[in-house]
């Protein structure tokens, strides 16, 4: 299991979904990071920053505007404060390339952190859901190197093409499929703390911001959910992000609409 070190105050955020069609969302996003510029010791972007991602020479090699602004938003506060950046199971294609071209660091989750509140499980949560079958086998065969590197081969039009594809059937499962088994599962969790030996963990991807508490062979354990940002499409709009500190250790924060 990969580790890292990260003391002082780091916040995590995830689950963004950054694209042409939220630009309000994106501003909400990027007002959060010129805060979190004056305000954190480091940051943690745990999955999904973007709703899709084809390639890294997609953003390297000319980018279309909204996509240009968010690379500039990051680069500049990866050149402030550390920046870490996990992958998630909308942008699982993000690469070191990407990463070195910010400033920032790629970590593979799930990932143990030493921080100020102690150790504390981060991944993206997909990995959880393991009652959804069919997406587990799907996330398998997306992962496997050599269908990734035959992915990246293709023209940067077919790989949007196949993504956009990708997309539309996902939408179209997710309709049919009962709300529980595209949440976490609870022994998946249990085993995922019994490995990682410690007694938090911190996921995205479900989009059901919450703390839970559970017992843990007979101990108290806390799982935290991070929340997705959405600003164009949802009343009320929302978003969020933790904090972890020696002061207040682990803290879920909602985003201000005004913010």
């Amino acid at each position: 299991m990969n580790k890292a070190a990260l003391p002082g105050d780091l916040w995590i955020a995830s689950d963004i979904h950054l694209g042409a069609a939220v630009p309000q969302t994106a501003r909400a996003f990027y007002d959060f990071l010129a805060q979190a510029r004056t305000q954190a010791q480091a940051l943690i972007l745990c999955g999904d920053i973007f709703d899709a991602w084809i390639g890294d020479d997609h953003a390297l090699r000319q980018p279309p505007a909204w996509l240009d602004t968010a690379l500039r938003e990051l680069r500049l506060t990866a050149h402030t404060i550390p920046v870490w950046l996990v992958q998630g199971n909308r942008d699982f294609l993000m690469g070191d390339a990407l990463a070195q071209s910010l400033g920032a660091r790629l970590i593979a989750a799930p990932v143990l952190l030493n921080t100020d509140a102690g150790p504390i499980l981060l991944a993206h949560g997909d990995e959880y859901c393991t009652d959804d079958l069919t997406y587990q086998r799907f996330r398998r065969i997306v992962r496997t190197p050599w269908i990734q590197s035959v992915f990246l081969a293709l023209p940067l039009p077919l790989r949007r093409g196949i993504a956009d594809w990708a997309r539309s059937r996902s939408r179209q499962a997710q309709q049919g499929k009962p709300q529980r088994i595209m949440d976490v599962n609870a022994d998946a969790i249990t085993q995922a703390l019994r490995t990682a030996g410690c007694d938090v963990l911190i996921h995205g991807h479900t989009h059901r911001p919450a703390v839970h508490t559970l017992d843990m062979d007979g101990r108290r354990a806390q799982r935290y959910v991070l929340p997705d940002w959405e600003y164009d499409h949802a009343q009320p709009s929302r978003g969020g992000w933790i904090s972890i500190s020696a002061t207040d250790g682990v803290r879920l924060h909602p985003w201000p609409a005004s913010a």
